[in-house]
């Protein structure tokens, strides 16, 4: 991939509704991410040229567009691990947990997809449900705040 191109993927990236792009090739890993600062290359070291073509990148097309999401306030129940986060057992079926709910200790609340496995999450506390962060089907980082909750 030459510098034309990837030029070429950051507009079309930014004018798309896209969020989060990754995109590897041979030896090359190009990751594009929008509300975030910076760019994230990795290339071997037998391709100068790619590297030094990337690292002028933020000056060619900046990719802030969207404002970054603030912290969420108040307790949070945090992801265990990376993964795909669902809210609801099957497609067709009601979802865990909604906002305004109230759930007991152990009480499940959504699933992660791991590496083909459904592992629950479950309620560390009884609290009440203030805001869903992700949203169905979406990926979800280590350590990442899943649900805003009040203790009770």
């Amino acid at each position: 991939m030459d510098f034309k191109d990837i030029k070429e993927l950051i507009k079309v990236f930014d004018a798309s509704t896209l969020n989060r792009l990754s995109i590897a090739q041979d030896t090359t890993t190009i990751k594009l991410e929008k509300g975030v600062s910076g760019v994230s290359v990795s290339a071997p070291q037998a391709v100068p040229t790619l590297i030094q073509a990337t690292q002028s990148l933020p000056q060619v097309a900046p990719v802030a567009s969207a404002p970054a999401p603030s912290a969420p306030s108040g307790d949070t129940i945090n992801s265990p691990m990376v993964g795909t986060f669902y809210r609801c057992p099957s497609p067709n079926a009601p979802a865990y947990v909604n906002v305004g709910d109230k759930v007991k200790k152990g009480q499940t609340l959504g699933i992660i997809e791991a590496m083909k496995i459904m592992n629950e999450i479950e309620a560390e506390f009884d609290c009440k449900i203030l805001e869903i962060i992700p949203n169905d089907a979406q990926p979800v980082e280590y350590n990442s705040p899943l649900f805003v909750v009040e203790k009770l």
